[in-house]
């Protein structure tokens, strides 16, 4: 049977971490969800449906997986909802018999014939996973389900935990050494062949595992709280990572981090505080950049969404910051706030409004422009080069087609000529 991982119309409810990636390449624990989906049902082939803007990217990156054809569902095929989770607890099957299985108004598998996938063929994909949910008996189940960029911080010190269970091996594989030191469970660390710790530092399992990624250098004088993990080719500053912190490949990570993700190739190299947060790529947070991730009442935080406060239903929420994103020395970043891709945030003295759109430059308690998107994306083929990548055709026409549809947002808050 195939497996086909899809995007459902809620993708923008995780803005700002969606506009550049598919709802199943964002990062909870060690893996994305994409790896944690493919780890706990190993099918002969993967296939996936993608808004067709992100569509040539994914194909850069997936290659011989087909992506957004039809032609390829001509077989039996496991629909999977790519927000899952793929949590240890959920009970899910490759093989069973015809269903749909739903939570609330969201379908999170349908399991089908390709007998019964040929009658509604003729229908785009959307339509077809409307055709098979109206024509087949439907199952509602309890699996997990990302709804907002919270939920993917609020799921990570458990993510982290079940993948460092996962683990085909633990143990201290790499150079380790002799005055650093495994304070609590010494079975609870994995240090890959290639990762590096320097002396004076510590590494804290007695309330969760380490995973320290090959590549990784951890230098003097840092503590490492698990559960955590640290991903390849990772530089640890003389940082104090506390409890439930994802750092993902080729970041450079200094000061304090806590209950957050840095997806990857981003860094925070410098003394500041980041808590209960979630950076993408290719992102910059200036020295003693800090934000807030609780309130002074302690109640709920609202983050903004899609226009409108929503509220999160916990009191410790922090920032997500889109790709390309960077902020100034200095920046005080407000509780749960929401920045968007490729926006410049200048620290002035006073805390940041909570919602930055994409493409924004913010200084001096105001919105402009910046110098124009041609220069933002020089910038950023500066950036990435600096890591021997390079963004490609694909990636350029993404980011325009972004700047397009955030053009009434941003312009509002420019016109507007103050923070909210």
């Amino acid at each position: 049977m195939k497996i086909c991982i899809f995007e459902d119309k809620k993708y923008d409810q995780l803005y700002p971490l969606t506009y550049l990636r598919g709802v199943f390449e964002l990062k909870c624990g060690h893996t994305l969800l994409v790896e944690k989906i493919k780890r706990k049902l190993k099918a002969e082939a993967y296939c996936y449906f993608i808004r067709e803007e992100l569509a040539p990217c994914l194909r850069n990156k997936v290659k011989d997986e087909a992506v957004n054809d039809m032609a390829g569902l001509e077989e039996d095929v496991l629909f999977i909802n790519g927000r899952w989770l793929a949590a240890n607890k959920d009970d899910l099957s490759l093989n069973g018999a015809e269903e749909v299985g739903f939570k609330g108004d969201d379908i999170v598998y349908i399991r089908a014939k390709k007998e019964t996938i040929a009658k509604y063929l003729k229908d785009d994909f959307n339509g077809l996973l409307k055709s098979l949910k109206e024509n087949m008996e439907n199952k509602e189940v309890k699996l997990t389900l990302i709804d907002y960029p919270w939920d993917l911080v609020n799921n990570n010190p458990e993510a982290i935990e079940e993948d460092f269970e996962l683990l085909p091996q633990k143990g201290i594989f790499g150079s380790f050494a002799e005055q650093a030191t495994v304070y609590g469970d010494k079975d609870n660390v994995y240090v890959a062949k290639g990762a590096e710790i320097h002396p004076f530092v510590v590494l804290d399992t007695k309330h969760g595992p380490i995973i320290i990624d090959e590549g990784a250098e951890i230098h003097p004088f840092s503590r490492i709280e698990g559960p955590s993990c640290i991903g390849k080719d990772s530089l640890v500053l003389g940082a104090k990572i506390r409890e439930g912190t994802a750092i993902g490949p080729v970041c450079r990570v200094g000061g304090e981090v806590e209950e957050s993700i840095m997806h990857a190739y981003s860094s925070k190299y410098h003394d500041g505080f980041l808590g209960h947060a979630y950076v993408c790529e290719w992102v910059n947070i200036g020295a003693l950049g800090t934000n807030s991730d609780l309130k002074n009442d302690y109640s709920n935080v609202q983050v903004y969404n899609k226009g409108e406060l929503v509220d999160t239903g916990s009191p410790k929420v922090g920032c997500f910051i889109g790709d390309h994103s960077k902020t100034s020395i200095g920046t005080l970043l407000n509780t749960g706030t929401n920045v968007g891709i490729m926006s410049n945030v200048v620290g002035s003295g006073s805390v940041s409004p909570k919602f930055i759109p994409s493409f924004t430059w913010f200084l001096n308690d105001r919105a402009f422009k910046g110098h124009g998107l041609r220069l933002m994306i020089e910038t950023a083929k500066t950036v990435v080069s600096r890591r021997g990548r390079k963004l490609t055709e694909e990636d350029v026409k993404l980011l325009e087609h972004t700047h397009a549809i955030t053009k009434e947002e941003r312009m509002k808050l420019i016109k507007k000529g103050r923070k909210k």
